[in-house]
This record gives C-alpha cells, structure tokens and sequence, in this order.
C-alpha cells in the first residue's frame, strides 16, 4: 500500500480539512436522522412470511375470502379458586358495555365456563384484518383494565393475536432500551481501559453511536424493498456497536504507534491509513460479504437485518475513513488528554502485546504441541452441535414475564379449544364434506377439537381443528404430522388440500431454515474464500482462513446445545430451557460470526504480512504481528463479546441464544483461534503460508514510509 492509495487520499483531504470533513459528517447524520422522521419504516406484512404448504393454505383462504377475523378473549378467574359466578357475571357484563362501546369491536360473544369452573372467558371479535386490530388494540386493553380496577377480587386479564404482538413488542423495546443503556457506558469503559485517556476513549464510542443512528435513517428508505421483520434495531445496534467500535480502535491505535515512533500527527494519520485503513476498508467488505449471504436464504427478516447491516458497516468504514482523520488532526497530541493516571501508567507499563507475548512464546516454540492442544479444545466444544436440535419459536419460548403470554398459557390450560389451531383448506366439488369427515376423522383420535364450523366460499372450504397437545414446538410438530401425513389424506382424497394455521406456518418457516442452511454456509465460506485469496494472493491463506471460521462457528454452536438444550444454566441467564435453539439462530449467527471474525482476521494478517515483507523469518514475522495487534485485537474483542454478554441478558430467549453464541464464538476467536491456532498453523507452513505469492521482501524503505506497507 502507497501514498496514493485511495485511503490515504481520503485520509489527507480530510486531515487537511478538518473542518469540512466534521462538518460534512455531521450532515450525513443530520440528513439520515431526518429520513427516519420523515420516512415511515415499513414493516413485513403477513403474506411476506408465507412459505410451504401453511403459505398455500393461507393464500387458498385469502384468495376464497375465507380469512377469520381478528378476535381478543378476556379470562376471568380467582387465583386458582372456583369462580364467584355472581361476580364474575358482573365484569362480563361491564366488559359487554365498555367493549361494544368500542367500534373496533364488531360483535361480543356470551361467557364461556371452565369445566372445573375455576375459569370463564369472553370472546370478542373485531372488525377489519390484523393490522386494524393492531391498530385499536390499546381501546380494547384500557377497556379490560377499568373493568379489573373496579373489580380487584378477580383476575381479569386479555389475551390474543393483537395484544400478545404488542406484549412482545413491548419486551423487546424494554430489551433494546435496556441494551442500549448498559452498552454505551460498557463500551466506554472498556475503551478507557485500552487507551487511558478520556478523548481517545470517547472517540470510538461517538463514531460507532453516530454509524448506528445515521444507519438506521438510511434504512427507512430501504425499508420499502426489504420491510423490517422486527429485528432491524436490535441488529444494527448489535453490529453497529460491534464493527463501529472496532474500525476506529484498530485506526486510533496505529495513529498513537506512529506518533510515539516520532511522526507528526499528519504523517501517522497517513501511515495509520495506509495500513489499518486499508484493513478497515477489507474488514468492511468481508462483514457485507458474509452478511449478503442472509440473502441466500430467501426470507424477508434476514433480507432486511442483511440490508441494515450492509448499512451500518459501510456508514462506520466510512466515519473511520473521513472524519477520525479529521478529529485526529484536530486534536493532535490532545487526544491522550485527559489521562485517568492509573490506566495511562498502567497501559504503559504492560506495553503493546505485553500479555499476549507472553502467552506467544511457548506457541511459537511449540507449535505442533499448541496446535494440538488448541484443537482438541475447539473440537471438545464443538461436539455437542452434533446432537443441537432446531425448532422455530413459540409461545412456550417466549417468557412469561409478558403478562399476554401468561394469560395466553393459562387460557389454553383451562379451555383446549384455544389451543394450537390448524387451519385445513380444501378446494373442489366436495371440499366441505370432505372436511366434515375430517374433523369427525379428528375428534375420534382425540388429538384434536373443533375450532368451529366448515366455512365455504365457492369451490373453497375451511375448518379449523385445535389439538389437544401443550403449546409446545415438539407437539406442535407432532399435531401437524398426524394432519399432513394421516387424517388429511386419509379423508380427503384427491381433493385438493393444505395445512396451515400460526403454528403450521412456524413449523414450515422452521424447516425452510433447516434447508436453506447449507446454502448459506456454502454461499459465505467460498465467497470469502475468493476475497481473502485475492486480498493476500494466497490460497494457503485464505483456506486457513476458512477453516478457522468452521473452527470458531462450531464451537459457538456446541456452546449454544450446551446451554439451551439442558437445564444447568437456567438460573445463571435466568430463562426456561426450550431444549432447542430456535431455528433462525444457527443461520443468522454463522453470517455474523463468520464476518465479525474476519474483522480483525485481516487486522492480525496484514500485520504478520508487514514482517515477512521486511525480511523477517516467519516466525519472527508471525511474533511480530501478533505481539504489535494483540491490544487492537484484545480491545475489540473485549467490545464484542461485552455488548454481546448484555443481549445475554435480556428477557427474549432469542436475544439471549444470539448475545450467548456471538460473545462464546468471539472470546474463542480472540483467544484459542487467533493466539494459538493461527499463529502455530504460520509457524509451522512457515513462507508456504503465502502459497502461492513468494512474498518477497519489500524494497528497503526510506524512514518516512517505512511502515506503509500492509494487506
């Protein structure tokens, strides 16, 4: 890398005009911040998820005009106690005048008793389709909590399609808030550690804050061709953070290693661009690579975490490009001020490395012992994904702090007929008496009760059968086995038929993921494959490379079976134990993993690079690298896996398998992988490890560019 490679060029304009670069960065988060005020981000819609055979039966119903209605049910009871029938129609019939009242509410049904009579609901119907009553669920909520107010010797709560959406909403808000709270002063923290000084402490932070904020304004936009599945914030807050954080530290420190070397602020900003700069620009393109494969998998919730993501990495190589430059030259020798005198004296003594050379040197003079030992670890860790099950989330995962989830857990407990529903679809000449035969084919086998009547529209009919099973992912499966491969068939004939339903359509999402991981895997590995064997011009490299990641990704997914398939961590992160990983997890993590690890791969590389170039041996060169990078790595690393452990934390159980698996793979990629694994493996290919570029050292350089040369 030169003098007049692109990142220098912008590195200079900028350092020789601060203030325009400030300023221009400046507005670039202005302009986003307003796009997300003005532009509305638009979220998927429920046809967008259908897929498989429940994705037929929904399109059969819309199609026909079949489509139920949105419905909320109040449960009354006391604690367990037999109901005060007394009391208990009296809240009915308040619930009766508040709710009709309402116009949301297109009709209130009559109270429905428990058998043990320790539990009554009312049904109510709405008008419109989904998003009205998502629209007017608050109306029907403030209704039933005014009725619980005036009748405190009941427990009278609501529970439904609407107004359990907005208890997970709500969740997840709280979580993200939470996250965010936790996370920044984290985040600085552990930066005040690794500098010691407020300035240089503070910059990464703001830097990665602002990517995050201007990233999510320019989705907005984007959000008409990939809608918002949910998940965008927390992803882009998680990567942003991350990758944020990480481009401006490996920028920063090799700024402060040139001035301390007795270059002037503008020359180490040039060297720090000519070498992390460019590491910066290939960290970046691997993350959009790896995250581009979430587009292989041919879902709309990864479509848009893929396209937020995208975003919020080119936003932060670009901040850590133009305007760290130009805040660096700004500040000058003031960005080490103010010093905490603690951990400036202490930064100072332990040195660049000072930990990791000393856990260097055995690997470097036992190589093959290290990599023994290292491996076996991996694959010790990496065993129990063998037997890691997958299935899609449900009401079982979801936790029962959510006061709608509780009340929906109780409901199906005290009437089976509001259980798993599963809506059967048939088409033709005798559609509905085939279906009259299936349902009676279905309460025989007592797996299932009627949901209602056979609805028909034309040559279209509909029943809705509700199983009898615990609303759990197994069950749900079996339930939807026996219809599909059973009942279905045997009743129906040749009649043209689908299963479908909320819990058949997770079920299918489920198994879509199943089959769609190996192509993302294979996508990912080779597409970084071919980018890593371009940047160093090394097969052996970028093979090394790959298996490294598989090395790091397995062991997160043997962590992950072990925690969230048994029950021994249950009261450390503080959730229920599904016995399963929720079946997007795997997919979703293998993208992010494989290009988080790649983030600072390149960094550690391109140092390792520097040395052979200037004519050191390899394992002098590999002592070299890794020793000059262990503080950029070890810092960043200790970023990641902090802000990943507070997703740990959080109540939603997938939030928790994602801050678990990221913060586990980024610990062993930062220590096993990167320190003893990587090292050992250039020791022991020695040059062949740049097979099949010779590498030959670099011309003698003069003192003022010696150091630019790099990936």
């Amino acid at each position: 890398m030169s003098r007049g490679s692109v990142t220098v060029r912008v590195a200079r304009w900028s350092a020789t005009h601060p203030w325009r670069a400030i300023g221009l960065w400046l507005m670039l988060v202005v302009v986003a911040v307003g796009l997300m005020v003005a532009i509305p981000t638009q979220k998927t819609k429920a046809e967008d998820t259908w897929i498989g055979q429940s994705g037929t039966a929904s399109e059969l119903i819309r199609d026909a005009g079949l489509e139920g209605k949105p419905s909320e049910t109040v449960l009354v009871t006391d604690a367990g106690q037999k109901l005060d029938k007394v009391a208990a129609t009296a809240a009915f019939a308040q619930l009766r005048q508040k709710m009709t009242a309402i116009d949301a509410v297109a009709s209130v049904g009559q109270p429905v008793w428990s058998g043990d009579g320790k539990a009554a609901l009312l049904p109510i119907s709405l008008k419109g389709n989904e998003d009205d009553a998502a629209d007017n669920i608050d109306k029907l909520l403030a209704a039933t909590a005014e009725v619980q107010k005036s009748n405190p010797e009941l427990t009278i709560e609501q529970a439904g399609g609407a107004s359990l959406d907005k208890g997970i909403w709500k969740q997840v808000g709280d979580d993200l808030a939470r996250a965010e709270k936790i996370s920044l002063p984290l985040t600085f923290g552990l930066m005040l550690l690794a500098f010691g000084a407020l300035i240089a402490a503070g910059i990464p932070v703001l830097l990665a804050f602002s990517a995050v904020g201007a990233a999510l304004g320019f989705y907005a936009p984007l959000s008409y061709a990939f809608p918002d599945g949910g998940s965008v914030a927390n992803v882009v807050l998680l990567i942003g953070m991350a990758v944020g954080v990480d481009y401006s530290l490996f920028y920063l420190k090799r700024e402060r290693e040139e001035r301390r070397r007795g270059h002037g602020t503008v020359d180490a900003v040039e060297i720090a661009a000519a070498t992390s700069g460019h590491s910066v620009v290939v960290s970046g393109f691997a993350v959009i690579v790896s995250m581009a494969g979430l587009y292989v998998a041919q879902d709309p919730v990864f479509s848009s975490m893929a396209t937020a993501t995208i975003v919020v990495v080119a936003v932060a190589v670009l901040g850590s490009l133009t305007v760290l430059p130009a805040l660096l030259v700004k500040l000058g020798h003031r960005v080490d001020r103010p010093r905490v005198p603690l951990l400036w004296r202490l930064n100072r003594r332990i040195g660049p490395g000072g930990i990791s050379r000393r856990i260097l040197a055995p690997v470097l003079r036992f190589p093959k012992v290290a990599l023994v030992i290292s491996t076996v670890a991996v694959v010790a860790l990496a065993v129990p994904a063998l037997g890691m099950k997958t299935e899609p989330g449900g009401l079982s995962t979801l936790p029962q702090s959510i006061p709608e989830v509780k009340t929906m857990t109780a409901l199906q407990k005290s009437f089976p007929s509001q259980g798993m529903p599963f809506d059967i679809v048939a088409q033709g000449k005798d559609a509905a008496a085939g279906l009259v035969k299936l349902q009676d084919a279905a309460v025989a086998s007592k797996e299932f009760v009627p949901g209602g009547e056979v609805r028909q529209a034309g040559d279209t009919a509909v029943l809705t059968l509700v199983s009898v099973r615990p609303d759990t992912s197994e069950d749900a499966r079996l339930a939807l086995d026996k219809l599909r491969d059973e009942l279905a068939p045997q009743t129906l004939g040749s009649t043209r038929w689908a299963v479908g339903g909320e819990t058949a359509q997770s079920a299918d999402y489920g198994q879509h993921q199943r089959d769609q991981l190996p192509y993302v895997i294979a996508f990912v590995l080779i597409l970084t494959l071919v980018m890593m064997a371009f940047t160093f011009r090394s097969l052996a490299i970028a093979l090394v490379t790959t298996l490294l990641n598989l090395a790091s990704v397995a062991a997160c997914f043997g962590v992950l079976s072990l925690v969230f398939q048994h029950t021994w961590a249950e009261g450390l992160l503080d959730f229920t134990s599904p016995g399963f990983v929720v079946s997007w997890i795997p997919v979703f993590l293998f993208v992010i993993l494989v290009g988080l690890s790649m983030d600072y791969h390149v960094f550690v590389l391109g140092r390792i690079r520097e040395g052979v170039r200037d004519g050191l041996s390899p394992q002098e060169a590999v002592r070299k690298g890794i020793t000059e990078s262990a503080g950029v790595v070890t810092s960043a690393a200790a970023v990641m896996v902090s802000v990943f452990a507070v997703f740990a934390s959080l109540g939603m159980i997938e939030m928790k398998q994602m801050g678990v698996g990221l913060a586990v793979a980024v610990l062993v990629d930062a220590t096993l992988v990167r320190i003893v694994m990587l090292p050992s493996i250039m020791v022991l290919l020695g040059r062949k490890a740049w097979w099949p570029n010779k590498l030959s050292a670099a011309r003698p350089a003069r003192s003022d560019d010696r150091e630019l040369v790099t990936v």
